[in-house]
């Protein structure tokens, strides 16, 4: 008997690219994402509940089930193209319009919940009328200061896109406010300070040394 596999009407698990911290994958229509972390059961329990707090206000995945002691959780698949992607493809003014649009409707219907890791990085996007499809990863959201995800979302551009810096106006745009730049890079500073010491917590000491070395970076910025 041959095994069963593709040819078979059996389609084996798709590993998802961009994930950096979890693996996630799609295995019978749904996304399956694992938290490996030392800290994993945490980050899954705060992603469950920030999906159920904004769920209707931003699009979010459904939470189809989750799994503590396997520290998986099950979501449906959400539809659009990830905005890492098309920034790179060049169209940077369009996705940070339309994540600062998603950022307002988030904090004017959620005051105080901060996502916690935003940007195009965990963004999907309909470019048919250029609108986030989707806000994703969840894991690291909070209560705090809405200049910390506009903040952060600058940050993801300035490190990762620095070609595309001269279209942060149009996050800004769409946010419809642009805090003075010595906030916005407080809470930079602040958070790859967090994430530094994350890394020491989780044992991860090229990580710690990555961030210590970004926030230098980020210190040296002007606005």
């Amino acid at each position: 008997m041959r095994p069963a596999g593709r040819d078979h009407g059996v389609v084996p698990p798709r590993r998802l690219p961009h994930g950096y911290t979890n693996r996630s994958w799609v295995e019978d229509g749904q996304v399956v994402k694992e938290y490996n972390a030392v800290d994993g059961a945490e980050r899954l329990r705060v992603e469950v509940a920030a999906l159920g707090r904004s769920a209707g206000v931003v699009p979010v995945p459904e939470v189809v089930s989750v799994d503590l002691g396997r520290r998986r959780a099950v979501l449906t698949v959400m539809p659009g193209r990830h905005g890492q992607e098309l920034v790179d493809a060049g169209f940077a003014a369009p996705v940070l319009a339309a994540a600062g649009r998603t950022l307002r409707a988030l904090h004017r219907s959620l005051p105080g919940l901060v996502h916690g890791d935003y940007g195009p990085q965990n963004l999907l996007f309909d470019v048919t009328a250029w609108e986030v499809s989707a806000v994703l990863d969840w894991e690291f959201a909070r209560e705090g200061d809405p200049v910390e995800d506009l903040a952060w979302a600058e940050w993801i551009v300035r490190t990762h896109h620095p070609d595309d810096v001269g279209a942060l106006p149009a996050l800004f745009a769409g946010y419809g406010s642009r805090p003075p730049w010595p906030d916005r890079q407080e809470a930079m500073l602040r958070r790859c300070a967090e994430l530094e010491e994350l890394c020491h917590r989780r044992g991860q000491a090229q990580g710690a040394a990555l961030w210590d070395r970004r926030q230098h970076a980020t210190r040296a910025w002007s606005g």
